[in-house]
């Protein structure tokens, strides 16, 4: 048992230097770490700003509230150029506005309408002919009369017979009060 008690342990100078190294390196990754969880940590008691998804919650200040850290002086300048100015009367008399009266719409004779050439309604536009089938079949039941005519890869859905550019306005109306879309087309 003396053996036991009288063990000794040796220690080299390069052993003492990188039990010194390991625990600088420990100390220094410690500290390191714990700097980085501060900020986090800071970051996430800030409010963050706003983004685009986000409802607003508080309403913007109004301008005067705005405008309360200037003096009365600046905001009443502001004030003042925020409203209309009125106009000065001649001989400083205040004279009244002019009001023009709109001019009322020349309605254009069916004779004159005629004259700007053939307009037809087109209802669509669709690379499928099963869906210009559906849509003229869909005309159809409205009371019109329509044509499939293929053009450069489309099948266009349009009133059969032309008319002047007032029909066509009229029939669109028509159609579309019975749920139809479409648009006026001049005739080549």
């Amino acid at each position: 048992m003396s053996d036991r008690d009288a063990q000794t342990i040796i220690l080299s100078r390069p052993t003492i230097l990188l039990v010194t190294g390991v625990g600088v390196g420990l100390l220094t990754l410690t500290y390191v770490l714990g700097v980085q969880v501060g900020k986090q940590s800071a970051a996430l008691r800030q409010s963050r700003p706003r983004t685009a998804g986000e409802e607003l919650t508080e309403l913007p200040a109004t301008l005067d509230e705005q405008l309360k850290h200037l003096d009365n002086r600046e905001f009443e300048k502001v004030k003042r150029a925020q409203e209309p100015k009125p106009e000065e009367a001649p001989n400083s008399v205040e004279a009244k506005p002019e009001v023009k009266k709109p001019e009322p719409r020349k309605e254009v004779p069916k004779a004159e309408a005629k004259g700007d050439g053939q307009w037809t309604l087109q209802l669509v536009a669709t690379p499928d002919e099963a869906e210009a089938k559906r849509v003229a079949e869909k005309c159809k039941a409205a009371g019109f009369t329509p044509t499939v005519v293929k053009e450069k890869n489309q099948f266009k859905v349009r009133l059969a017979k032309p008319g002047s550019r007032i029909e066509m306005d009229a029939a669109a109306a028509r159609l579309k009060a019975k749920g139809q879309g479409s648009f006026p087309v001049k005739m080549p």
